[in-house]
């Protein structure tokens, strides 16, 4: 048995970052073996197994042949005889089909180490089309490594692959998304979308207006980044692509509201009806999140401070009126919100 660090973790070491996490290859073992060793398998059909002690993942070396059209649908072939190599060859990009030897050294079959110093990410052979989520973890990697450009035979290689992206689940598409916004430079991965052409997930969207935006603006965390194309994209847009990825119950909300009511939080001339029906749609009067997501995104998208709205909304949670429950408690509610929202308005907020 022989063990290797591999993929993401050479790389990044090699990039000098951070390392997130480590996976290793295992070659010339069995699943009977590890598990011998205290190894937890992750499912029942998949050659992955969790260190008893670091749960780090260790899987055998393997490799793949597609057989369907969605991401899942791969035989896979893992036997002590599949080499390491074997297993680097089925790997994306040059840059992750890299391994360091527990003696330190490198085994680099398809010039990773040269793309790291070129900045390209670069398939590593054909077999790269089996699996059409490479086109979204593409965009993403260009997100997470912005000084890194796409190989232009990999591009038309991607391009060629649109086909193939409808049978993708919302989930895993989402999944690269999310990583992408919470990346140093978001707008690539929708420049490499903008580049593929049609991907079946995306074409409803202001694609230039969505990188203009997430060039010009920083976000404090993932969350606003995504709840922010709600600001260049229409609620009729932004609603069925969140839905058909399956996004977050609190970013559909923040991307909805922020489609629809934006504009109205954002304005300080808004007038105080307007203003509360906008807070109302945040959902400003009730628990959760939402408000806060709301407000904070718009701020950074408009270019102001939330300070003042946030004091507003805290202010507007306080109020209380002297009626029973009921319509009258409501209308009398609603009466002294658009009150307090005057006399806010009118010390300039």
């Amino acid at each position: 048995m022989k063990i290797y660090l591999v993929g993401g973790a050479v790389r990044d070491e090699l990039l000098g970052r951070p390392v997130q996490e480590r996976d290793w290859v295992v070659v010339g073992s069995t699943a009977a073996e590890l598990l011998e060793r205290g190894f937890k398998q992750v499912g029942r059909d998949f050659p992955v197994f969790l260190h008893p002690k670091t749960g780090e993942q260790y899987a055998l070396a393997r490799t793949e042949r597609r057989i369907g059209p969605g991401h899942a649908d791969f035989d896979c072939h893992a036997t002590p005889d599949v080499s390491l190599e074997e297993d680097l060859a089925r790997r994306d990009l040059t840059i992750n089909a890299m391994a360091q030897s527990s003696d330190g050294g490198l085994i680099d079959p398809h010039g990773g180490q040269q793309d790291l110093r070129l900045r390209l990410l670069r398939h590593v052979s054909p077999a790269f089309r089996e699996d059409p989520l490479r086109v979204f973890r593409i965009a993403r990697f260009a997100a997470q490594l912005p000084g890194f450009h796409v190989h232009n035979e990999t591009l038309a290689l991607m391009q060629a692959m649109t086909p193939d992206l409808a049978a993708l689940s919302g989930e895993r598409v989402w999944m690269e998304l999310a990583k992408a916004a919470a990346a140093p430079c978001p707008a690539r991965f929708f420049k490499v979308v903008q580049a593929i052409g049609d991907t079946c997930w995306f074409d409803a969207l202001d694609v230039p207006e969505t990188i203009g935006l997430l060039h010009t603006r920083t976000f404090e965390h993932r969350d606003q980044a995504l709840a922010a194309l709600g600001w260049v994209n229409e609620r009729g847009a932004i609603d069925p692509v969140y839905a058909k990825l399956r996004a977050p119950r609190i970013i559909r909300q923040a991307a909805s509201a922020v489609a629809t009511h934006g504009r109205a939080l954002a304005d300080p001339a808004t007038d105080s009806d307007t203003l509360l029906r906008a807070l109302t749609a945040a959902r400003a009067f009730r628990p959760g999140g939402l408000a806060a997501l709301v407000l904070e995104t718009v701020a950074c998208c408009a270019d102001f401070r939330p300070a003042a709205l946030l004091r507003l909304v805290a202010e507007l949670q306080r109020l209380r009126v002297d009626a029973a429950p009921g319509p009258d408690y409501g209308a009398a509610l609603r009466e002294q919100r658009l009150a307090a929202i005057d006399a806010w308005q009118r010390s300039g907020g």
